[in-house]
């Protein structure tokens, strides 16, 4: 296929909520923050398209009708790929973000001086995150293996520690006590 034509359907969701109450815009917002949306305009953002995302914003426009609005969800084409391009790069820019503070904070809970429960706490808070980002991730940026490996050295070291003799002390090399 030549490289100027797009080549994905996008799934679009406009829509127009009420300034007052406030609530079901800030719960909209969140929502679509969570989706990792691009915003095509004011009231305008776009997924590619797949029966997940058709679902969910078929769920968020019943959401803002309901809440006074009005919306309307779509199934679209890019007319140029540049423009498709752009999208995909502007959502992935925002994954490697949020790969990039998963994996910092990673790295950051490898020296915490805290207890090692707290640590453990720590994994299964980032490995939560990072399963809510991926689910969002339409671009697999390379900041993906990064965290991915963060949080698996994070894992190695605590079980490392669990297997180590309490006190801290380690067995002499060659297993011999």
């Amino acid at each position: 296929m030549p490289d100027d034509v797009p080549t994905r359907e996008w799934v679009v969701l406009s829509h127009r909520l009420p300034r007052e109450p406030s609530g079901p815009r800030t719960t909209l917002w969140r929502r679509l923050r969570r989706l990792g949306v691009a915003a095509l305009g004011d009231g305008v953002v776009a997924l590619p398209a797949d029966p997940r995302t058709r679902e969910e914003f078929e769920w968020l426009a019943a959401d803002v009708v309901a809440g006074g609005g009005r919306a309307g969800v779509w199934v679209a084409r890019a007319v140029t790929a540049d423009h498709e391009r752009t999208l995909l790069a502007e959502m992935g820019a925002a994954r490697e973000a949020e790969y990039a503070e998963l994996a910092a904070a990673a790295r950051a809970a490898l020296t915490w001086a805290g207890g090692r429960d707290e640590r453990v706490r720590e994994l299964r808070r980032l490995r939560r995150e990072l399963r809510a980002v991926t689910r969002r991730d339409f671009t697999a940026p390379p900041g993906r293996d990064a965290a991915e490996r963060a949080l698996a050295d994070l894992a190695e070291t605590l079980a490392d520690e669990a297997a180590a003799p309490a006190g801290g002390a380690t067995a002499p090399a060659g297993g011999a006590p």
